[in-house]
């Protein structure tokens, strides 16, 4: 070889074997990544002009980088931010349905029952005035009840409604007897005849039934709503949290155990290893891609869904028991627009009220002979009492009374619509926890998308993506390979989230089938206690069986009624009633 050659080769080796293994002859300019780390709003002098060493580096791979340690921080902390402004905006359509529409039903119902209670009172003042006035507590306080059982009060829809019954017996006996002077006791008795004679006609059995059906399903789906609200809420401001955290223990894990644990306190959580994981490899994702001087390449589709899938595994074990609660929740609103309408109960309530009192005036003769035959026969009123005649006691000054007084619908729409809006909403909500990383990978500013799978950051270079998709949940993640998970330690607080739904998931399938499982926790299981119509899948008897056991007389010793005599007391009031009777019948058709 001649001199000459050599002369000038050898030295070219010793400079080239001077370099540092893997690097180029001239480093690369980092004028394209100081550009698009500029427009993110940062400042260019943490950036260089040139690649540097990358030893320094904690989460991207330590090679030739434009990435300074400071860089590296601020663009981990804003890859967590970019992750929770998606999973925001993606998990709003959700919490905005849960939030909005519970407000709606909730204003509906609880208008429904203040129109129906405004009406009843109209009516009854217009049609009974004084008598209605000197007893309109009886009424009001079944308002009061309805409205208490609503609002999640400890109320036994059956007991109270057998309650009101009875005591609207024992002011009408005292009304159509204004003859005789009443005890306590004696009024006592007469409320025992209230199932046995059926002073009021059928209403009572039927409105019972419908009453408490279309409460209970109204009430348990309102909380339905509820519950899904606060689920949604609680993962979503769960997760800022862990992530808010997790990036302040960026590479420092061991050292912020304790105030994980403080966090756990306050959000119900437990330390859970995987969220710092999360982090790094977001970071590793969104943005090592500018530290290896590729700003603009995006990450492979199937890269981000692995990512996502580690980052919400916990999330998605939330799907299977949501998705039921859903399921629960839309056999409710089917029953509320159909048997259970609680509208179609309330809005004519007060006709129907008006319609048992007419029934109770039409048999008064025969109710009151058989009271006075198992209680006995009660005390003449005092003199100025019984002389008053039976048209003061049935002043009742009748007029017309029109359908268009009654109020206009709740809120402003009808329960039919209502519930066609959240069965829509419901539908669209199935499966969202699941589909969070399919949803937020589609994301275009996010992923270079599934058409583009050789152009894309795969985590360590711009080229296609090997690793296989994983399944979906925590135990799936065993062997994801972006996302260190600790498939051992499950989520604390998610577990919480899914018992609440489950919980909530048999109520309104109790509600579905008219019962009420408050009550049914509240008592002996064996009892069969509890609010509900009785009726299975909607097959309600028909008819209702007429019971002749008598009630015990409040005193043995009374002596039986003379038939003739209360004929005789009660027709002073047989044409006032006559002329009641009539007015009624105009009035309830």
């Amino acid at each position: 070889m001649p001199s000459w050659i050599g002369a000038v080769i050898l030295p070219l080796l010793g400079l080239l074997l001077s370099l540092p293994a893997g690097a180029d002859v001239k480093a690369r300019s980092c004028g394209e990544v100081r550009q698009a780390y500029g427009a993110k709003g940062f400042s260019l002098a943490d950036i260089p002009y040139q690649e540097i060493a990358g030893e320094h580096l904690r989460i991207c791979p330590q090679e030739y980088t434009c990435c300074t340690t400071e860089m590296e921080d601020k663009l981990s902390q804003q890859s967590k931010l970019e992750f929770e402004n998606l999973v925001e905006e993606t998990s709003h359509f959700v919490r905005t349905t849960f939030v909005s529409r519970h407000k709606k039903f909730d204003e509906f119902f609880r208008e429904l029952l203040e129109n129906a209670e405004k009406s009843l009172n109209d009516m009854f003042v217009r049609t009974y005035g004084m008598l209605y006035m000197q007893n309109s507590e009886v009424f009001q306080d079944l308002f009061t009840e309805l409205k208490r059982y609503y609002t999640g009060g400890n109320v036994n829809l059956e007991e109270m409604l057998n309650d009101f019954w009875a005591r609207l017996l024992e002011r009408m006996f005292q009304l159509i007897n204004p003859q005789y002077h009443f005890s306590e006791d004696y009024l006592e008795c007469v409320s025992k005849y209230t199932d046995q004679l059926k002073p009021f006609g059928d209403v009572p059995r039927k409105l019972k039934i419908q009453v408490t059906r279309a409460f209970i399903a109204a009430r348990t789906f309102v909380q339905g709503l509820t519950v899904g609200r606060e689920v949604a809420n609680r993962v979503s401001k769960a997760l800022q949290g862990v992530l808010l955290l997790s990036l302040k223990c960026n590479g420092h894990e061991e050292g912020c155990k304790s105030s994980w644990r403080n966090y756990s306190v306050i959000f119900n959580l437990l330390w859970v290893s995987p969220t710092p994981g999360c982090i790094r490899a977001l970071m590793k994702m969104l943005y090592c891609p500018y530290c290896r001087g590729l700003p603009t390449v995006r990450p492979c589709n199937n890269y981000c869904l692995n990512v996502m899938k580690g980052c919400l595994a916990n999330q998605a074990d939330l799907d299977t028991e949501w998705n039921l609660f859903i399921d629960a929740m839309l056999l409710v609103a089917e029953r509320l627009e159909g048997p259970f309408n609680i509208e179609s109960v309330m809005d004519p309530i007060d006709v129907k009220i008006s319609e048992a009192i007419m029934n109770m005036q039409e048999n008064s003769m025969q109710v009151s002979a058989k009271v006075f035959q198992g209680c006995g026969q009660p005390k003449p009123a005092p003199a100025l009492r019984s002389a008053r005649s039976a048209p003061e006691n049935f002043n009742t000054r009748f007029r017309p009374y029109n359908p268009e007084e009654r109020p206009t619908t709740a809120a402003g729409t009808s329960l039919d619509r209502l519930v066609t809006d959240i069965k829509e909403k419901l539908k669209l909500s199935k499966k969202v926890w699941s589909s969070l990383p399919y949803t937020i990978c589609k994301d275009e500013s996010m992923t270079a998308g599934t058409s583009n799978e050789e152009e894309c950051w795969n985590g360590h270079s711009k080229a296609r993506y090997l690793p296989e998709i994983m399944n979906d949940g925590l135990t799936n993640q065993i062997n994801n390979p972006e996302v260190d998970v600790d498939i051992t330690r499950p989520d604390t607080f998610i577990r919480q989230q899914i018992m609440a739904l489950r919980v909530m998931t048999n109520k309104l399938k109790n509600a579905y089938n008219g019962n009420d499982v408050n009550f049914q926790d509240t008592s002996d299981e064996s009892s069969g206690s509890g609010s509900g119509s009785g009726c299975i899948d909607d097959v309600c008897p028909t008819e209702f069986e007429f019971v002749t056991t008598e009630a015990p007389a409040v005193d043995p010793d009374r002596r039986e009624v003379d038939s003739s005599a209360a004929q005789r007391g009660h027709s002073l009031l047989s044409w006032s009633l006559t002329c009641i009777v009539l007015a009624l019948q105009r009035l309830c058709r």
